[in-house]
């Protein structure tokens, strides 16, 4: 019989699979992100949990986290900004913040965590602020925008400053864990379009995504790249990134075409637009009628897995019916035509 491990992989790869379900009941779980492991580097970032207010982290990054709310969120006031000249970062961002690695708190993830199940299911670590998100989270959204548009020369020079941190740090995570999956997040746009031209991503963001995931790969692990937005446009891009996984492809993409143009070579995760019934009062009937419109839709193109976009709904009793409903008609749909 299939582990669940290797249910995912064929289904990732359309390697004769002959599982549906949730996805996310493949990974080994933790209590903080579900499915995604959380490194010692996250967890000693300095940044808020739940309840924290006002709270830098290891970057100077100020962030926020009221009760009731779902996430911490950085405050935009510019008093509180990194860098306020792009021409100043070296001297305003410190790329020496970490401590040697004999002093990292590296048992964290398993005195924190159940036990990993690596023979059955896959082991999954975190990869939080990409490229394009550190860089407004240290410069302010819209002055990075801009700054991408005015002095190409110092973005470009303050990413490639980042990724040699990210390769160092990751490398390390990999190393200690040897995880199977590397989970990489970088929102690149909103629900209408990228926030960049997909030509000046290409010129300031790939070339350090090239490099980075070119490094991760050597490593020998599988990439999902989170960014549940709208870039159907970079899609051909991804492929030749390496990426395996565009995990929280919400339905404002093209998905038809993504799928048919990266001709299997990217596995498509997401398909939900989560803002549809990720609310407080709405049924399992309801979540299940949306989860058959999904897989009905998109499953019989091909490198598609349905998710939850957002990795984990917000709502507690939303994740419960979800679970439920891709693992029912997820079976069903299975059954039928594997």
């Amino acid at each position: 019989m299939r582990t669940m491990k290797e249910n995912f992989l064929r289904l990732m790869k359309n390697d004769d699979p002959k599982w549906l379900g949730d996805p996310w009941d493949c990974f080994c779980q933790g209590p903080a992100m579900g499915p995604i492991i959380l490194d010692p580097f996250t967890l000693t970032s300095g940044r808020t949990n739940y309840g924290e207010r006002m709270k830098r982290d290891r970057w100077g990054i100020m962030w926020d986290w009221a009760e009731g709310q779902p996430g911490a969120v950085p405050v935009p006031d510019a008093e509180y900004r990194v860098c306020d000249d792009i021409e100043k970062w070296r001297e305003c961002i410190n790329f020496d913040n970490l401590p040697p690695a004999q002093f990292m708190p590296w048992d964290l993830p398993y005195k924190m965590n159940p036990p990993f199940d690596r023979e059955n299911k896959l082991l999954m670590f975190s990869d939080f602020a990409g490229m394009f998100e550190f860089s407004h989270l240290v410069l302010g959204f819209e002055d990075a925008l801009v700054y991408y548009l005015t002095e190409p020369d110092e973005m470009y020079a303050l990413l490639s400053a980042y990724t040699d941190w990210k390769i160092n740090v990751t490398g390390q995570v990999i190393d200690k864990y040897q995880p199977d999956v590397i989970h990489s997040q970088d929102d690149w746009g909103d629900k209408r379009n990228m926030f960049l031209p997909p030509s000046v991503w290409r010129e300031l963001i790939k070339p350090h995504y090239e490099r980075y995931y070119g490094f991760l790969k050597s490593k020998g692990v599988l990439i999902q790249h989170h960014s549940d937005c709208v870039n159907d446009a970079v899609a051909e891009d991804m492929v030749e990134l390496g990426i395996d996984m565009w995990q929280g492809v919400i339905p404002q993409n093209d998905i038809k075409g993504v799928i048919e143009r990266t001709e299997g070579k990217l596995c498509v995760m997401g398909g939900f637009d989560m803002g549809l019934i990720d609310r407080p009062g709405v049924s399992y009937e309801e979540v299940y009628a949306y989860v058959k419109e999904v897989i009905d839709t998109y499953m019989p193109l091909g490198s598609f897995i349905p998710c939850c976009t957002n990795v984990t709904p917000v709502h507690p009793e939303i994740a419960v019916h979800l679970n439920k409903a891709l693992n029912a008609y997820g079976a069903e749909w299975a059954e039928k035509n594997f």
